[in-house]
């Protein structure tokens, strides 16, 4: 059989699975699992074998259930009531001022948590209804919560990242020092479009009534709000920057962070940590399964010899190196409506690594790039998981589309900053060099 009937039948039989709804971690596995014994027999199995023994003895591996523990404990202490309320005293005043805390806030939760889920349901708790009370357009504040949910995959540290990292070999450090550049340049590129939006169109996003602005003593005494979380940022980024630990001790750090949060806040209770610690398990028993399923994949990838076929199909794309890279891109963008994100990355990522290395672009670079797709892909429809959490809170009146409608500007600008990055590859790895 040729290698492309091979290839075709392969990631058909992928997609058609997928499409019929069956869990990711099954597919992956036992459509690879199939191909491996009819293209080398039983004996393949052990090279499988080996390499998931390989992955359970990594210890960056360990990072992915502290961070998630981490997230979940985080999630329920109040930090982010305490923080929307000094956001509305310092910015209310402006027009999209309420806009601007709530992507600010959103910055202070993926700082800390790594997730995207944690900040879009709290801010869709908490910043929305109080946006839509005050007559904000309902696009713009969904938009707002939306958009900025999902920094948490990019802005250190990233759960993502991690798995980013253990699927290429580059250095988690290195990733994390690389995603702060690309988060401010789409915080940046975000505020000022709120902002220019909202003075060019006053309606759509007003400014508080000056007897809701709050004293200059209210606004001192609520910047109180943020001590904490800094506190777990520092114990976080700071111990990796300044070397002291790892990235993988820094997730234990993070813990500590959020149960100090918990106790300071009055929740550190047994019910609240059980909470966290089942969902911890349930999450990181998925991520560990696809991980399973994803060396079965990569085994039975190679073994057809499938990669020469994409790499030449790849070469003989228009534009050069660079018609490769967007045209990956392109792919991921694709992929990441439909498809779970760490699904993407495991069925991409061995297929576009040895093609990027290839033409001699940094793995760290294209990573974020990579990652900023995968941010996207949790914004868009008709799958994005932050369109998810926020229809799960939202008020009764706003409907699935007015959601997906939102994200079309945001979008834009994301996919603005991809480009902006491409030009100059040193946002992103100005700070992996410095620091490392």
């Amino acid at each position: 059989m040729s290698i492309e009937l091979l290839t075709l039948l392969f990631f058909g039989s992928l997609l058609f699975f997928l499409l019929l709804g069956l869990p990711l971690a099954f597919v992956l596995g036992g459509v690879s699992i199939v191909f491996l014994y009819f293209t080398w027999g039983f004996d393949s199995f052990y090279m499988v074998a080996s390499q998931i023994w390989g992955t359970m003895e990594s210890f960056t591996l360990v990072a992915i259930p502290l961070f998630v523990f981490m997230a979940m404990v985080l999630e329920r202490t109040g930090v982010a009531k305490d923080l929307y309320r000094m956001m509305h005293l310092w910015f209310g005043g402006l027009r999209g001022g309420l806009a601007l805390g709530t992507l600010a806030i959103c910055a202070v939760f993926a700082a800390m948590v790594g997730i995207s889920g944690a900040a879009v349901v709290a801010m869709g708790t908490i910043a929305l209804p109080s946006m839509l009370e005050r007559g904000y357009d309902r696009k713009l504040a969904l938009g707002v919560i939306n958009t900025g949910g999902g920094w948490g995959i990019l802005i250190p540290p990233s759960i993502l990242m991690i798995l980013y990292a253990l699927i290429t070999g580059v250095s988690v450090g290195q990733m994390f020092a690389a995603g702060i550049m690309p988060g401010v340049l789409l915080m940046v590129l975000t505020a000022i479009y709120v902002l220019v939006r909202a003075n060019l169109q006053p309606h759509l996003a007003p400014a508080l009534p000056p007897e809701e602005r709050g004293s200059w003593g209210d606004k001192f005494r609520a910047l109180r709000a943020v001590l904490l979380p800094i506190g777990v940022v520092v114990m976080v980024l700071g111990s990796i920057i300044g070397g002291i630990t790892t990235p993988t001790e820094a997730a234990a750090m993070g813990v500590l962070g959020s149960l100090i949060s918990a106790a300071v806040y009055r929740q550190l209770k047994w019910a609240i940590l059980k909470e966290a610690a089942i969902r911890t398990f349930k999450l990181t028993g998925m991520i560990v399964w696809i991980l399973f399923a994803a060396h079965a994949f990569s085994a039975a990838y190679q073994s057809m010899g499938a990669q020469a076929l994409i790499e030449s199909l790849m070469h003989g794309l228009p534009g050069g190196a660079w018609g490769i890279i967007i045209a990956m891109m392109v792919i991921v963008f694709l992929l990441a409506m439909v498809l779970d994100p760490v699904g993407i990355m495991l069925i991409t990522l061995p297929v576009f690594m040895p093609i990027v290395k290839s033409l001699g672009f940094d793995p760290v670079w294209f990573g974020i790039l990579f990652v900023i797709n995968m941010e996207i892909g949790y914004m868009t429809p008709p799958f994005g998981f932050n369109l998810f959490y926020l229809k799960g809170v939202v008020p009764p009146g706003i409907t699935m589309k007015d959601i997906y409608t939102s994200v079309i500007p945001f979008v834009l600008i994301e996919i603005v900053a991809i480009g902006i990055i491409m030009a100059f590859p040193e946002i992103a790895l100005w700070l992996p060099h410095l620091f490392f």
